[in-house]
């Protein structure tokens, strides 16, 4: 129940959807509550939600969103007319890619708004405008978007379920229990206890270049997502139209690649910083906000934290209220603290670097944990 309410807004529109999907009703004398779950924080957090109704915190206030994508346009323009004006040699075009940088991570970070459904009252509506804006700003498919974030939203940090940490154990060996396991079993896909040094290299500059510039069109192909594809070769035409008479072909691809590498680290870091330093297993098929808790955390609230993030230094009520608008994560954080206490959950909140940092030492403990697991058990 409290996945399917925090994830849609027209809830009788999708259990007309679900309906066919019905197998059965319980019967009265069986238990209708999972022993997994804690009944009264269940309880509590509902209790919660309607409160947060009730103050209208799910209210968006489409003025910022509006401010929101002209500065993202602002920026856009200006790293065109930086080369434009000054030419192109090495500081103008160097100055034009950090603006083209910021234009595309703050793209992805209104983009995560529209696709959850968190700026207009209908949800066809967000589905309109996320296309144009993951599409045409950014170049990226929302049906790939859609596909790989619901499933991290729903089951965080659960591996199988999360396609987030995917990388494990391919790449990475995340999380104590996970990482022990891989030890135990004698794998040794890459050499994990060194993982925190080679993230630094197949990590944040390598994830937007190298995987995901090819990886979103084999799957809009592969699944025939037609209008996806003519969306995000809008923003294509677009870039070398505008950019061609200025850099040729060789500048242009070195723009592109330049700017890609900028969005890939700043994404990485941002998006990792909440989930990776926290607990990764299997699933354990608790409630909704005891799974969303061990698996997220927040980082300081500032005016710059809440830009450079995306306000996704409120990871935690992000993920306790995904259709929220971000503007208003301030507001109920006090809200959920005070839940956490009452019920003896740990709610973290760190600095900006440390949470940076928090992303390096976890890797550096659960490769050690797995180089120990592999040698001696």
């Amino acid at each position: 129940q409290d996945p399917f309410i925090a994830f849609h807004l027209d809830k009788t529109l999708v259990r007309k959807y679900m309906s066919p999907l019905l197998i059965g009703e319980l019967a009265p004398d069986q238990p209708s509550f999972e022993p997994s779950k804690n009944k009264k924080l269940v309880e509590d957090f509902r209790e919660l939600r309607a409160t947060v109704e009730k103050m209208g915190l799910l209210n968006p206030n489409r003025t910022f969103f509006i401010l929101y994508l002209c500065h993202i346009l602002v920026l856009d323009v200006a790293a065109w007319l930086t080369i434009w004006y000054f030419g192109a040699s090495t500081v103008p075009f160097l100055i034009s890619a950090v603006l083209l940088g910021t234009v595309q991570a703050q793209a992805g970070w209104l983009q995560h708004d529209f696709g959850h459904l968190s700026v207009f009252s209908k949800s066809k509506w967000n589905h309109w405008v996320h296309k144009f804006v993951i599409g045409h700003l950014k170049g990226a498919p929302a049906s790939w978007w859609n596909h790989l974030h619901f499933q991290h939203h729903a089951k965080p940090n659960c591996f199988r379920k999360d396609p987030d940490v995917n990388m494990h154990p391919l790449f990475f060996a995340l999380g104590k229990t996970l990482s022990v396991e891989l030890g135990v079993q004698k794998k040794k896909f890459m050499p994990y206890n060194h993982q925190h040094q080679y993230f630094f290299i197949i990590g944040p500059p390598a994830l937007v270049p190298l995987y995901f510039q090819w990886y979103i069109f084999y799957f809009v192909i592969q699944r025939k997502q037609w209008v996806d594809l003519a969306w995000m070769l809008t923003f294509y035409i677009r870039f070398f139209l505008t950019y061609l008479p200025l850099l040729g072909v060789k500048g242009i691809l070195g723009l592109h690649l330049l700017v890609r590498f900028i969005e890939s680290n700043w994404f990485v870091w941002i998006t990792q910083m909440n989930h990776i330093p926290m607990h990764i297993d299997y699933d354990k098929n608790m409630d909704w906000f005891s799974t969303q808790l061990q698996a997220t955390c927040n980082v300081h609230q500032s005016l710059f934290n809440d830009w450079f993030s995306g306000h996704l230094n409120f990871q935690i009520e992000h993920h306790l209220f995904p259709t929220m608008p971000r503007h208003n994560y301030w507001k109920v954080a006090p809200l959920v603290k005070s839940l956490c206490a009452k019920h003896g959950i740990e709610y973290q909140c760190k600095p900006l670097l440390t949470a940076f940092a928090d992303i390096v030492h976890s890797l550096k403990n659960s490769g050690e944990l797995w180089l120990d697991a592999y040698l001696h058990k």
